[in-house]
């Protein structure tokens, strides 16, 4: 299986809100499915913890300078895919704008829509977008449970904002085929048969391509399914 995804060049990237899973996924697909593993690098955004302690002075800074590095991480990875075979990343470059709008508004915004704009018509879409789910307060459990120094300071309606921005994001995404999960019942890291089940659900959507209509409204069924989602992206 390894050599067969190989010759695909596939780009999956993972998604999803704030301690929801997605590097832990990322990591366990590229292990699973070769490849190289892309992350995004939280750490080196000067601006990051200053903006949880206050989201409104600290907002554009951070997102200008988190949309130039995912840009210039994504673009030099891509450029080189034929060579890895495969690339799996922990982060969409186009979800930059949805914190966007979560954060900014008037001209920052404005400004911040405009270097947007030029610098996605020259990433590359991915094989497969994978959107994970989980109700707002597992999010907050796993946060609170890998405590990072900068995210301590988190407030749970800034989470629960963002888990519902990514929910109205992915409702009508339709730039790449989109596998969703529900991952408020499942833990890839001590259950084999969830890794299992997820691994497999990626394999046939990257095998099969998108066969699923979407749930017409996602939201209520969130804390009561785990069930995947994998929306056919050419009828949406």
């Amino acid at each position: 299986m390894h050599s067969a995804m190989h010759n695909h060049h596939f780009f999956i990237a993972v998604e999803g809100p704030i301690g929801v899973g997605k590097t832990t996924l990322a990591r366990i697909l590229q292990e699973e499915l070769g490849g190289r593993l892309l992350m995004e690098v939280f750490e080196e955004n000067p601006f990051l913890s200053n903006f949880y302690h206050d989201r409104a002075r600290y907002a554009f800074q951070t997102q200008i300078f988190f949309l130039l590095s995912r840009y210039r991480q994504q673009h030099d990875a891509l450029s080189n895919l034929e060579a890895t075979g495969g690339l799996v990343c922990d982060y969409l470059f186009a979800k930059d704008r949805l914190f966007a709008r979560l954060n900014l508004a008037g001209d920052e915004l404005a400004v911040y829509e405009l270097v947007h704009a030029a610098l996605a018509e020259k990433i590359i879409q991915p094989t497969l977008v994978i959107h994970l789910r989980a109700a707002t307060d597992v999010l907050m459990s796993r946060i609170a449970v890998r405590d990072r120094s900068y995210e301590r300071a988190m407030e749970r309606d800034y989470i629960d904002d963002l888990r519902q921005a990514y929910e109205h994001f992915f409702a009508d995404y339709d730039q790449a085929p989109l596998l969703t999960i529900d991952t408020s019942e499942l833990d890839f890291v001590q259950r084999a048969e969830d890794r299992r089940y997820v691994v497999g659900m990626v394999r046939t959507a990257l095998a099969h391509g998108p066969f699923q209509r979407a749930l017409p409204d996602l939201e209520p069924a969130l804390e009561e399914s785990s069930a995947p989602v994998l929306r056919d992206w050419r009828e949406a």
